[in-house]
């Protein structure tokens, strides 16, 4: 029996975290739990998690430092990188911080998501 992929999805917009998490259980079947505060993503996201989608533009704290304080917990997490305002520096600091993937948002396609993270869990 397939183990079912377990998800967490971190970011401060309400309507992300809803289609993310309607589409990635009801049409991919897969297990997720939304925070809409960092800290308590912190205080909840252990090992357990396969995946972890995190926004790097958070009025609470900055993606970049809960990118590594997750690590720190659980270096084993694959963590794909969210946000709507790209640039380079922040995708090759978060590269070196251990970020597995980073996606841009509006999401072009929740399908190539879920492939994602298909992809990095098998």
């Amino acid at each position: 029996m397939k183990k079912m992929i377990k998800v967490a999805v971190i970011d401060d917009e309400q309507t992300i975290l809803d289609m993310i998490e309607k589409y990635l259980s009801r049409t991919a079947g897969f297990e997720v739990t939304t925070f809409s505060n960092p800290q308590n993503a912190i205080s909840r996201i252990d090992k357990s998690y396969d995946v972890v989608l995190l926004d790097i533009m958070m009025p609470q704290m900055n993606g970049l430092d809960v990118l590594k304080t997750l690590l720190e917990k659980a270096p084993e997490l694959k963590i794909i990188m969210m946000t709507a305002y790209s640039t380079l520096d922040k995708v090759l600091k978060s590269h070196r911080e251990g970020a597995t993937h980073y996606i841009m948002k509006p999401f072009s396609s929740m399908k190539a998501l879920e492939e994602k993270i298909n992809e990095l869990v098998s």
